[in-house]
């Protein structure tokens, strides 16, 4: 039996499947089923996940809904990369058919990305002017369309897409009303200290995926010496607490600056074919003993 990862209170921590190597992108890896992702998440104690890509869990509400529950496990949102500068009314249409399905399942966030329109997110072209307003124009109405359902709507900055790099970053904030998805990983590698960004916008952070990540793999991929994708298989990301990103004073900060929603753990992986959940596995288990011991800190300061 898994030992007890418990107590993580005041934390609130969910999963997601890409950290058993489940992504959108084509050709990104061997897959696992959803019975095995879910059942190592149910039995490391974690009892709320992210949806993954679509079509990963089923699509049609209460069935996904049973699904989480047989394994004792809560919707908390998911991931929608939309093509924001150009079709807003085809953007809009899809946004508007996975906010109803988000909130028929009992979700809480959907997390929105400015994807370029290409697959994958090794490679992209700067927005000029007038497709950077369309971008906010199109986020905004997503948003809007997002809070009709009950939900709450925030923008990842994610690498290979059109909000990434740290000027990208800082401008969406002065631009838009858009609270954002702080991705330690993400952030680090378009130059984005994560630390600082909570210290200087608390209240712009709506919901918060957890990576560490190694900050000399990050600088080569900020650089392009190295694909993403490429780096993911090399070992990018790693447990919370074996990285350069200082998961403690990140969460220390948020906590203070009054972030109570859901920190969920993302170590993208990538796995060979035949590969087994072993691995993400030890590396989830890993994270959540480094978030225990944030959290008992947290509860004995009394932040």
């Amino acid at each position: 039996m898994t030992e007890p990862l418990h107590p993580l209170r005041p934390l609130r921590i969910a999963a997601a499947p890409i950290s058993w190597g489940v992504c959108e992108v084509p050709g990104w890896g061997h897959v696992l089923d959803p019975a095995t992702v879910l059942a190592q998440m149910s039995g490391l104690g974690l009892s709320a996940t992210e949806f993954g890509p679509p079509g990963y869990l089923p699509d049609d509400p209460l069935e996904l809904r049973k699904t989480l529950r047989d394994y004792g496990i809560a919707p908390v949102g998911g991931f929608l990369a939309l093509t924001l500068h150009r079709e807003p009314s085809r953007a809009l249409e899809i946004a508007r058919s996975a906010a109803a399905r988000f909130a028929a399942a009992g979700a809480e966030v959907l997390v929105l990305a400015a994807a370029t329109g290409e697959h994958g997110y090794d490679a992209r072209t700067p927005l000029d002017d007038r497709e950077w307003r369309t971008l906010l124009e199109t986020a905004a109405a997503v948003g809007d369309i997002v809070v009709e359902h009950g939900l709450r709507p925030v923008l990842h900055p994610h690498v290979g897409t059109h909000v990434e790099t740290s000027a990208e970053v800082e401008r969406f904030l002065a631009d838009s009303d858009l609270d954002l998805c702080l991705d330690t990983g993400h952030l680090l590698i378009g130059g984005t200290d994560p630390v600082e960004l909570v210290r200087r916008h608390p209240d712009r952070i709506g919901h918060i995926h957890l990576k560490d990540i190694r900050a000399t793999m990050a600088a080569e991929v900020r650089g392009g010496t190295v694909e993403y994708s490429e780096a993911v298989k090399r070992g990018l990301y790693v447990p919370l607490g074996a990285g350069d990103v200082d998961i403690t004073a990140l969460i220390r900060e948020a906590h203070a600056g009054g972030y109570r929603g859901w920190y969920v753990i993302e170590q993208d992986t990538a796995l060979h074919p035949g590969e087994t959940a072993e691995g993400p596995t030890a590396a989830a288990r890993q994270s959540l003993r480094h978030l225990a011991g944030i959290a008992a800190g947290l509860a004995s300061a009394r932040i």
